[in-house]
């Protein structure tokens, strides 16, 4: 099987409620959770826009593929904040990858040598294969919890997964909730995004990391939404009436529109940050609207055109209501909400 058949079995990833094992070792084989990893780690050393565009592409197949292959690259950001020696035992193996989650809703008791981790994350996408998981926690020092915050690096093995996604989209993602009981992080197995610890990172992993994630997150509604837009078009067709192929097509302007100004922002600011020179709050803020713009315009895009497309539109085994509720349900993460 080559890559672009996944589109094909969409209903049966969905279905399936994970990743099929055959697509799995599609992935490892393409190297496609390890985009932004070095190449002596195993990975394709890609800089940030070819990344971006590997994003939607694979989101055009399938949104929960994309999805995936999205976050699993996502914890490649993490590369230079860990120890040497930690970073080789997390990434060079074939099938690493990273899940996780950036909400501090942990305890770290502080202990000479490391810290004894405690709590509980939700929306850990990737859970059921990831081989290691990420996890923020307050620290609690001599019994009292303070407001800073450590980032723990745990083997799968130390992990317990809570199968509780119940999502209307993105069924697939395996975005469940994780929980770890007072299980030991030494000290070497904790970083700080902007703390580096090894030579292993290159221009992506110091580009800011909230126009990162939003830049990832955007472009997988991107993918989607044109993949949602190639499926109307197909029904559009198939009825053979005017003024509904007029409303794809304008609808397929706007989308390219949005698109356009997305990776001309994006280009522009990859390119400042490579020349060394620092974004500024103004610009990050900027970026963030765009972004935010961008998802609601790829739900606004489908929510239009949907009205059109009669039973086809509310039958959850369609090819285009499992598009428009994976479009739905990405374009709801925090980066990409108001």
């Amino acid at each position: 099987m080559n890559i672009a058949q996944i589109k094909e079995r969409g209903l049966e990833i969905e279905q399936h409620g994970k990743l099929p094992k055959d697509i799995l070792e599609i992935i490892y084989e393409h190297q496609l959770f390890k985009l932004f990893v070095a190449p002596e780690l195993g990975g394709k050393n890609l800089d940030l826009l070819e990344g971006i565009k590997v994003f939607q592409q694979m989101s055009s197949l399938d949104g929960n593929f994309g999805w995936l292959v999205t976050i699993g690259t996502g914890g490649n950001i993490f590369i230079p904040t860990l120890n040497q020696e930690v970073c080789k035992k997390i990434f060079s193996s074939v099938d690493s990858v990273i899940a996780g989650s950036g909400y501090p809703t942990g305890i770290a008791v502080k202990k000479d040598g490391g810290y004894r981790v405690t709590g509980q994350w939700k929306f850990c996408s990737g859970s059921d294969y990831a081989t290691t998981f990420t996890m923020n926690c307050f620290i609690e020092r001599d019994g009292i919890k303070t407001e800073d915050i450590i980032s723990c690096a745990v083997s799968r093995e130390y992990v317990e997964i809570l199968h509780d996604w119940r999502a209307m989209g993105l069924k697939a993602t395996a975005s469940h909730t994780i929980r770890v009981k007072d299980v030991w992080v030494p000290q070497e197995a904790t970083f700080q995004l902007g703390i580096n610890r090894n030579s292993y990172g290159g221009w992506v992993h110091s580009f800011p990391f909230g126009t990162f994630a939003e830049a990832s997150f955007l472009s997988v509604c991107l993918g989607i939404t044109d993949n949602f837009l190639e499926e109307a078009s197909i029904l559009m067709k198939q009825k053979n009436n005017e003024a509904q192929l007029f409303l794809i097509d304008e609808q397929l302007k706007r989308f390219k529109q949005f698109e356009a100004q997305f990776y001309t922002k994006l280009t522009s600011y990859w390119l400042q940050h490579k020349k060394g020179q620092q974004l500024t709050n103004e610009e990050l803020k900027q970026f963030s609207q765009i972004s935010k713009e961008g998802a609601a315009a790829c739900v606004d895009i489908a929510n239009s055109i949907i009205r059109s497309l009669g039973m086809d539109a509310i039958l959850e085994t369609s090819t285009i209501n499992r598009i428009w509720r994976n479009l739905c349900t990405a374009a709801q993460h925090g980066f990409l909400t108001p």
